[in-house]
């Protein structure tokens, strides 16, 4: 166990952890996982002290995308029952990112399905980033639109947007498996041309895809290649109606395991907890954030998230606070405040009717946390309400 202690010395003192070093964090048996997370909180407090930086979703468009990607709910063909609707008008896209802002984020994510932006999808998204910085001048922008193509990198930097997502999702030795209709150097492209553009590359993984322990590693050596600033890990939802409907290869070990090698590979970059991280870290959830230092308030972009107060109750109970907000404790004290006369106001339950509840292939469910028979994996509700729809977001 002083092995992972060392090795964190070592990184701190500016000698990088090897590939070798990072497989044999991902291979190293439950006994050992408080001290590879201690060692790894070292790396994180050192570079990010006790800051959570909040980040929110807003989906500007949902469904119909031309690529298949295997993982996706949005992909061509799938059967999931998700939302699906064309752009949000820009006064709906910036309300909806206002809900983000006041749950504490300090960076807004507008996403748009679709293989890349049209000229005029990206002028609309720029009158959108330019119509919420007017009005928070403070809050970062970042834009997941696709592939991008001559030029547009530029006009989005022009209008405001601080960083562009487009994730390279897993190995490139293992990219054929998952997808067909674009390659891995097509992502490398565009987070090339995002950088190129002055706009800070946002780049990660999807974990659980049926990857070795070696493709994890390989993946995290192309984020460091392309110097993505920011590092979603995104963990599979295995939505019915996508070709890995049912797959359950993670357990909250080996996620936190994951988080902990991408920590000491990538020590001084922001390492954000993502989609699927309340099925597969579960009761771990607290703990990663001693090792990542960032997440996604609320829902997700096709799913529903924990409840934005429990992602605060995390954050708080954990002893951190957040970036860009003076005190952690006295937002969600007053957010929670919020909540509840608003339900007193409206005569709502506190505890939701759950009856007609949906699971990812739309079934109906008889109670939250049903669980996959035989996974032990509480399964996560497609999304029904915030953007693209007429039901206040989870923020």
């Amino acid at each position: 166990m002083d092995r992972y202690y060392s090795l964190a010395g070592q990184v701190l003192a500016g000698n990088p952890a090897t590939a070798s070093d990072a497989l044999e964090i991902l291979s190293s048996p439950d006994e050992d996982l408080t001290a590879v997370v201690a060692a790894a909180a070292r790396l994180r407090r050192a570079h990010f002290g006790n800051l959570v930086k909040i980040n929110y979703l807003v989906n500007l468009k949902s469904g119909l995308c031309p690529e298949d990607c295997s993982y996706c709910s949005q992909r061509l063909g799938s059967e999931a029952e998700i939302l699906k609707y064309p752009w949000l008008p820009r006064d709906e896209a910036k309300r909806q990112a206002e809900f983000g802002l006041a749950g504490g984020a300090s960076r807004v994510c507008l996403v748009a399905s679709g293989r890349g932006p049209s000229n005029r999808d990206v002028e609309r998204v720029s009158g959108m980033v330019e119509e919420i910085k007017a009005a928070t001048p403070s809050v970062e922008v970042c834009a997941c639109l696709g592939f991008l193509k001559e030029g547009q990198a530029h006009r989005l930097k022009e209008a405001g947007v601080d960083a562009y997502n487009h994730n390279l999702n897993t190995a490139e030795s293992h990219y054929s498996d998952i997808c067909s209709t674009h390659t891995f150097a097509d992502r490398v492209d565009t987070v090339d041309q995002a950088r190129a553009a002055g706009m800070s590359p946002c780049s990660g993984l999807i974990v659980g895809m049926g990857e070795t322990n070696e493709q994890i590693i390989e993946a995290i050596e192309s984020l460091q290649q392309v110097d993505s600033d920011s590092i979603p890990v995104n963990f599979l939802i295995p939505f019915d109606g996508t070709p890995l409907e049912g797959t359950y290869t993670l357990t909250p070990q080996h996620c936190l395991r994951i988080l902990c090698a991408v920590r000491f590979l990538c020590p001084d970059r922001e390492l954000r907890i993502a989609g699927g991280r309340e099925m597969h870290l579960r009761s771990l959830q607290p703990m990663s954030l001693h090792v990542a230092n960032s997440l996604f308030l609320g829902d997700y972009l096709t799913s529903e998230g924990q409840a934005a107060e429990e992602d605060l109750d995390m954050i708080v109970d954990g002893g951190f606070e957040i970036v860009g907000t003076d005190n952690a404790r006295q937002l969600r004290d007053r957010l929670k405040a919020y909540r509840a006369a608003h339900q007193a106001a409206l005569g709502v339950a506190k505890t939701p009717d759950t009856s007609v509840s949906t699971l990812p292939c739309g079934k109906q469910v008889p109670a939250v946390g049903a669980e996959h028979a035989g996974a032990g994996v509480t399964i996560p509700m497609i999304r029904r309400r915030g953007a693209g729809t007429a039901v206040a977001p989870n923020a």
